[in-house]
């Protein structure tokens, strides 16, 4: 239940984040750069359900902790150059937070069972 929460959560981050950056005009490499993380997050979820492993499935959920801190960084980063309000960077990055969160406990959890 909790990944297929998770891989929904952050489908929906992926095609919010695609939305915000066909309207971030003249930045296209800015916008390229947070569409690239933020899409990434949910390949990698995708990917770490069709694990070889318990191993190969933390890893694929640990690049996918990884790029949502980047996808945050960017955010941040639109925020404070005064690319997008202040609504858009709250609710993406709320989003990204809720992924994140349940990306540690996942994290944790397959590493404690993993023992």
């Amino acid at each position: 239940m909790a990944e297929s929460k998770l891989k929904n959560l952050s489908m929906e981050f992926a095609v919010n984040a695609i939305k915000l950056c066909e309207s971030l005009k003249g930045h296209y490499s800015l916008a390229n750069q947070f569409e690239r993380s933020a899409t990434s997050v949910g390949a990698n979820i995708h990917e770490a359900n069709y694990a070889h492993s318990k191993a190969d499935f933390v890893s694929k959920m640990q690049i996918a902790l990884k790029e949502c801190y980047e996808s945050e960084y960017w955010l941040e980063l639109f925020l404070k150059a005064e690319l997008i309000n202040e609504d858009s960077f709250k609710s993406l990055n709320n989003q990204c937070g809720t992924i994140r969160r349940i990306l540690i406990s996942s994290i944790n959890t397959a590493k404690e069972n993993k023992q």
